[in-house]
């Protein structure tokens, strides 16, 4: 194989499906992949398995790059099945304590250390500004510029000191939009002035915290490139390099979502992103090794007829070699003080009527895509969907996602005694007390019983 074609490989980053990879997988590690994107299908056995797997990758191909979204709260891929030991971005925005979110990035990497992740795809960097927001909202630490950027700035830092390295994301900013760019082309419309104030501060922060890795978004940012999403967009990357001077590892998000390939395919869009300057292609989950084939051969046709220039490529390559792994001290999780931040990231909104006899009622609604279907709220006594009466003899406890972007929640809110907001805590008409951990933990929901118990909820 030719230094091309390792170069082509080097610069991939799929995701696989199962607890195990196959031979042909493996065989395209011994070749030269770059590295492995773990999603829920990999973790799923729990520690011991996916050590194993990881630790099969290693041993294929030592310079590879094991990766995965662990977020805290709400985004976790080690603790799907049971729910983060850790607050999430939004409580400890709320919470605004930098020492607690620098040593809960710690915590997160001592975990990531002992599977065998080298990058953590975290943290999110973007400034939620729109409570609109369909994918990022309680991902966010929050809609303030300079608390998201001092946040930002501490779980860089508690992160790789603890040996993993950081990636913050979604260069050049996915808060002030509301689509999705999993499912379509989001566009953000805020001059320079705005977008450097905004949405560029906190990624100033990541950078000079030393941040390993910055993730792209697939969105339109149109005071820099009306036409192509940032992923894809050579101004907008050029911006990072240049006016952010950030010499690190360029990752785009899944170039599987819409907002990347819809239209054009993920081979092109693997292309096209490495030109303007990105150096890790993450593919998306369960994804075939024939696709990883595929875009290795776009990628050598491309530089076969001039579209991408092999230094280009060569220099992509390199980066993702040089990413930085390993050496940090490992940090035990302080779960006194964990709870503490919780207690102090939960607001309530109105007095809490007597919820002696209460019941807890929970509201299915979809999950965010980035988020999945993972544990959220206290355990239900049972569950309604929207449009179903809400029901019950006695108080109730309604635990609810977003009900600010879902109309059809207001009216059956009004009919609880206590409604949980453990989404984003958007507007809210305040006909009924709200309580509002900012995205679900395992502290968030202890602290919550903590405030029912007092209420007299379980008496």
């Amino acid at each position: 194989m030719s230094e091309l074609d390792e170069h082509a490989l080097r610069v991939q980053l799929p995701g696989f499906d199962g607890t195990s990879l196959q031979p042909e997988v493996l065989d395209l590690f011994a070749a030269g992949l770059g590295g492995l994107c773990l999603f829920g299908s990999n973790t799923a056995a729990g520690p011991e398995t996916l050590a194993a797997l990881t630790g099969s990758v290693h041993a294929a191909a030592p310079g590879a790059v094991v990766a995965v979204d662990e977020e805290g709260g709400d985004v976790t891929r080690l603790h799907a099945a049971t729910g983060s030991p850790v607050l999430g971005p939004a409580a400890l925005g709320a919470a605004d304590d930098v020492d607690l979110t620098r040593h809960i990035a710690g915590v997160v990497a001592t975990q990531l250390v002992a599977v065998g992740i080298d990058l953590d795809l975290a943290p999110v960097a973007d400034v939620n500004s729109d409570p609109r927001n369909p994918v990022i909202g309680t991902r966010s630490f929050g809609s303030d510029p300079a608390r998201v950027a001092a946040h930002t700035a501490a779980w860089v830092a508690g992160l790789q000191a603890a040996g993993v390295a950081a990636c913050a994301k979604h260069f050049p900013g996915h808060g002030d939009t509301a689509e999705d760019s999993h499912l379509a082309l989001p566009t953000l419309h805020a001059d320079l002035a705005l977008l450097a104030r905004r949405e560029l501060a906190p990624f100033v922060a990541a950078v000079e915290a030393g941040s390993s890795a910055v993730m792209t978004s697939h969105i339109v940012v149109t005071a820099l490139d009306p036409d192509l999403p940032a992923t894809l967009s050579r101004s907008v990357l050029d911006l990072l390099r240049d006016r952010l001077a950030f010499e690190g590892l360029v990752v785009t998000d899944a170039l599987d979502m819409a907002g990347a390939s819809a239209g054009r395919g993920i081979p092109e869009a693997a292309v096209l992103s490495l030109a303007a300057g990105a150096d890790l292609l993450c593919l998306g989950p369960d994804k075939d090794p024939d696709l990883v084939r595929a875009v290795q051969t776009a990628i050598t046709g491309a530089v076969a007829d001039g579209r991408l220039p092999v230094d280009r490529l060569a220099d992509a390559a390199d980066r993702v070699a040089r990413l930085p792994r390993g050496g940090g001290v490992a940090v035990e999780a302080d779960g006194e003080r964990v709870l503490d931040g919780a207690r102090r990231a939960v607001e309530v909104e109105g007095r809490l009527p007597d919820l002696v006899g209460a019941e807890v009622v929970s509201l299915g609604t979809p999950a965010n895509i980035a988020v999945g279907e993972v544990p959220w709220g206290l355990p239900p006594d049972r569950t309604v969907r929207p449009g179903d009466p809400l029901g019950g003899t006695g108080p109730v406890v309604l635990q609810v996602r977003d009900a600010h972007r879902r109309p059809e929640v207001a009216s059956l809110a009004r009919s609880a005694a206590v409604v949980v907001e453990w989404g984003w805590p958007g507007p809210w008409d305040g006909a009924t007390p709200r309580i509002c951990p900012r995205g679900y933990s395992r502290p968030g929901a202890a602290a919550l019983r903590e405030l029912l118990t007092r209420a007299g909820w379980g008496q």
